[in-house]
This record gives C-alpha cells, sequence and structure tokens, in this order.
C-alpha cells in the first residue's frame, strides 16, 4: 500500500513540477527558482496537514468503532477526499506536457550526466531524511515515550509544515529570488556537506543522555531548516539542467531516484530501529547525506552546461 500510494505521489509531484517548467520561460532563472519553490513548500505544508488530519481521523474512529475497524473507517474518508480530488484533474489542459514523439525504452534512464549526478545525489539525500523520519521517529514516540496517536501525528504534521513554509521562502533566505542569483552547483554542495553534521549531532545528543524531548525537537528544527534548503535547490536544478522537450522525462527519471532513496529510508529505517534504536537510524543518515554530498561535487553551474547534452527523438 505505501508503495502503491508513493507511486501515486510521485506521478503527481512530477506532472505538477513539470507544468512549472512549461509555463515559466528557462531564461528567468530566478522566477522559476520562486515558483519551485513555492510549489514544493505549498506541497509539504499540505503534507504536514495530512498528518494531522490523518492522526485525527485514526484516534477519533479508533475510540468510536475500536480497532481495526477504526483504522478502516479512517482510510474511507481518505479515499473519499482523494477521489474528490481526482475529479478537479478536469480542469487541466489536455495536451499540457504531451509529449512529440514516442520514447523508446532506453531512453527512459536519462541520457544527461547532470540529470544522473543529481538524481543520485536526490537518492541518498531523500533516504538520508526517512531513514530515521519515517518509521524510527513515530515509533519511539509512540513507543518508547508513550504519545498517544493525536500527539504523534500533530508534531510530525507541525514539523512537515514548517519545513514546507521553509522551502516556500527558501528562494529569499538563499538569497535567489534576485534577478541573476539563482543557485549554483556551489549551493547545493555546501548545504549538503552542512546537512551532513545535523544527525550525527543529534545521535552525539542521545548517546551522552540528554532529555530525549529537547533532542528531538531541536534536532528536528535544524535538520527541518537544512534539508528545506537542499531539496528546494535540488527541484530547482533539475528544471534548469533539461530542456522543454525533455521536461517530463528528465523530472520523472529524477523521481524516480527520489522514490528509490524513500523507499531505501523506509525499509532501513524499521530495520535498523529494532536493532540498533534511533540512534543508529541517525548515524545511517549521516553516511547517506555524506553519499549524496559526493555526488554532488561533480555537479556544473547550469549556465555552463553544454547544449549537446539535450538528445531529441530520432537523434
Amino acid at each position: 500500500a505505501q508503495a502503491l500510494a508513493g507511486i501515486a505521489k510521485d506521478l503527481t509531484k512530477m506532472s505538477s513540477k513539470s507544468a512549472i517548467r512549461l509555463v515559466v520561460p528557462k531564461e528567468a532563472e530566478s522566477r522559476l527558482f520562486r515558483w519551485v519553490a513555492m510549489l514544493t513548500g505549498s506541497k509539504n505544508a499540505l503534507k504536514g496537514v495530512g498528518f494531522f488530519v490523518g492522526a485525527a481521523l485514526l484516534q477519533i474512529f479508533t475510540e468510536i468503532y475500536g480497532d481495526p475497524m477504526g483504522f478502516r473507517m479512517a482510510n474511507f474518508v481518505q479515499a473519499g477526499a482523494l477521489a474528490l480530488i481526482f475529479c478537479s484533474g478536469a480542469l487541466l489542459p489536455a495536451d499540457m506536457g504531451k509529449i512529440k514523439a514516442k520514447i523508446p525504452f532506453k531512453r527512459l534512464f536519462s541520457k544527461s550526466r547532470e540529470i544522473n549526478i543529481l538524481s543520485a545525489a536526490r537518492f541518498f539525500l531523500f533516504g538520508s531524511r526517512d531513514v530515521w523520519f519515517v518509521v524510527a521517529l513515530p515509533v519511539f514516540l509512540y513507543d518508547e515515550l508513550g504519545w498517544t496517536f493525536m500527539q504523534v501525528g500533530s508534531y510530525m504534521a507541525i514539523w512537515v509544515i514548517g519545513y514546507g513554509f521553509i522551502q516556500f521562502v527558501a528562494p529569499q533566505l538563499l538569497g535567489g529570488g534576485r534577478p541573476g542569483r539563482a543557485p549554483k552547483a556551489r549551493t547545493i554542495q555546501i548545504w549538503t556537506f552542512v546537512l551532513t553534521a545535523v544527525p550525527a549531532i543529534i545521535a552525539t545528543a542521545f548517546m551522552a543522555g540528554l532529555a530525549p524531548e529537547l533532542v528531538i525537537t531541536g534536532g528536528l528544527i535544524l535538520f527541518g531548516i537544512v534539508f528545506a534548503f537542499n531539496s528546494a535547490v535540488h527541484s530547482y536544478l533539475v528544471l534548469a539542467y533539461t530542456e522543454d522537450d525533455d521536461v517530463a522525462l528528465n523530472v520523472g527519471f529524477y523521481y524516480m531516484a527520489n522514490s528509490g532513496g524513500r523507499l531505501l529510508g523506509t525499509v532501513t529505517s524499521g530495520i535498523l530501529f529494532q536493532f540498533y534504536g534511533l540512534e543508529g537510524c541517525l548515524w545511517f543518515s549521516t553516511l547517506l547525506i555524506l553519499a549524496a554530498g559526493l555526488f554532488s561535487l561533480k555537479l556544473p553551474d547550469p549556465s555552463k552546461t553544454p547544449v549537446e547534452w539535450v538528445v531529441k527523438p530520432g537523434d
């Protein structure tokens, strides 16, 4: 169920960000960065609302119907909401993003070196978040700290909404919203290596015996801010490295790597938590971010990308 939901979410996200690339001229780099950050930030803010709504539905229906019927009823309500959203697709232009020629299977794997490197960095970056945030953290809060469903869901919702807000204002905070100040390769390199230290600091604080509630809260705030910067710049670079005709193909490949990283993080989160606890998940997160940083060192600036890497249908 998680895998199918993740596929559906990433198809939606890929289409949305591809659409921005089609309506904002590539020459307007700072404007493209602002719109990508706006979409990404608002998406994550709504995801945070989803954490809260899901927790509330689970709490309410479990108290009324018991378990597992409460869980089933919560899912039926969410399915109804998704059906309404699905109907809104009829309002979109039918030909937006339609490819001009059939793409052979071998071209599904991007021919752009820049997109390949960025996708590899994205794989490890998002694996590093989910390896401790998706499974280990909520189980730790519920099982070891004794929090309720509502407390865990609200806590994670607040974090995701705040994370989305930071993504939303990332262009202003990074100075990339001004003309001629769009992010470069060095931007993502700096922020990825800064992020490497954050889970290591959180794990060290746990091992030092500090109060877990304070460590988690402070660590999540710091991790969320730096991670949001990384994610916002990544989302800009994937569009800056691509051309109009290949936008869906390249963005799709990029989000395939994103989903692969999240799958790695989700699976290893549960396994590592059982054997090594939350600290083990945090140390593994540090290693994954380090791998993302090493890949990012090979990225060129978007303005220096040669036109020859674009492979057109029929070439």
